[in-house]
């Protein structure tokens, strides 16, 4: 499925990063390409540094969650003295920040091309990777053709309770393994969460383009509100991340976030019935919401509900939410 010969579990994926990273950066003067908005760049709490004493380079993500491969091949720095040796260049699918954007096919293949030419391996972040192949329609192996390494979340998109895998050669697996023992990743009696990672891989993949197609769902309904305050960018909604674009001067993300997580009486009236919804305000002007298999056809349609009810009733100039949180009611997720 994932073309490698081999694959060790890992607690977590900022886990599975950081090992990857360690068993490729063996040297203490290594460094690491990462884009500005990557996983591995913003949440991993710098790890590669903190932890491994890797260097992180860091590189413009652009829009669709890709670098430049002119300015990924002009900044690889060769064994001069007063450098950094560059030991990894680090790419992520689908790309959470950039709103779950899907790295084509051919900048994919541009980049393994470059990486061959410069003679540094390539790392793919793939907590979300199977929605990368859904929206595709190729599989995971067809991705990651010529990469070293890859990692992959069973407890996203796939609903497992908990995990990621490394996947990489049997000799790079075998230093992974040494490595996840002395970060304290070792797991005993574990074979519960490996069947549900089993039962993830083997049938979760295969639903996942209903997650897709429910976020484009959920974008239509907000689009279909005319207001220019609130809009989703169709063309590029790829998978099951959507970003809601906000005008800052009529609702600030996280009072969005708020107003959805209350019902009014107007609401409640004009809906049938309490819903909250749990999202996300992933920066001064975006929300984020993300579809997964807990929210069925039934939900999607109370929370495109909500949307266009709370959309329509913004106004020209910033609001305020007055109202308190539901304690009770139907709460869909899409956080």
């Amino acid at each position: 499925m994932l073309g490698f010969e081999s694959a060790l579990y890992v607690p977590s994926g900022t886990m599975a990063n950081l090992i990857s990273i360690m068993c490729h950066c063996t040297a203490r003067d290594s460094e690491i390409i990462v884009g500005d908005k990557c996983h591995i760049h913003l949440y991993e709490q710098g790890g590669c540094a903190t932890v491994a004493g890797v260097h992180p380079r860091v590189m413009p993500n652009r829009p669709d969650g890709t670098i430049d491969p002119d300015l990924l091949r002009a900044k690889v720095r060769s064994e001069d003295v007063h450098y950094p040796v560059t030991k990894l260049i680090c790419l992520e699918n689908t790309h959470n920040y950039c709103g779950g954007k899907v790295l084509p096919l051919d900048y994919l293949d541009q980049v393994v091309a470059l990486a061959k030419e410069v003679g540094v391996p390539l790392h793919m972040d793939g907590a979300r990777l199977p929605n990368a192949a859904a929206a595709l329609g190729v599989p995971m192996s067809r991705i990651l053709r010529g990469f070293a390494s890859s990692t992959l979340c069973l407890s996203k998109s796939l609903s497992a309770p908990v995990g990621s895998l490394i996947v990489g050669s049997a000799q790079f697996i075998k230093q992974a393994r040494r490595t996840r023992k002395v970060l304290g990743g070792g797991m005993r009696q574990v074979g519960v969460l490996a069947a549900a990672g089993l039962l993830a891989v083997d049938v979760m993949c295969d639903r996942l383009v209903d997650d897709h197609q429910r976020a484009r769902r959920l974008a239509e309904a907000i689009n279909s509100c005319g207001k220019p305050g609130a809009s989703v960018d169709l063309e590029n909604l790829h998978s099951n991340i959507l970003l809601l674009d906000l005008d800052p001067n009529v609702m600030l993300p996280d009072q969005f976030c708020q107003r959805m997580q209350e019902a009014p009486p107007e609401e409640i009236q004009a809906l049938g019935e309490p819903v909250a919804v749990h999202m996300f305000p992933m920066s001064s002007s975006n929300v984020r919401m993300v579809l997964h298999a807990d929210v069925s056809d039934a939900d999607v349609t109370k929370v495109a509900q909500k949307l266009v009810f709370v959309i329509r009733g913004l106004s020209g100039s910033r609001q305020t939410p007055t109202g308190t949180r539901l304690q009770r009611g139907v709460s869909v997720i899409v956080e």
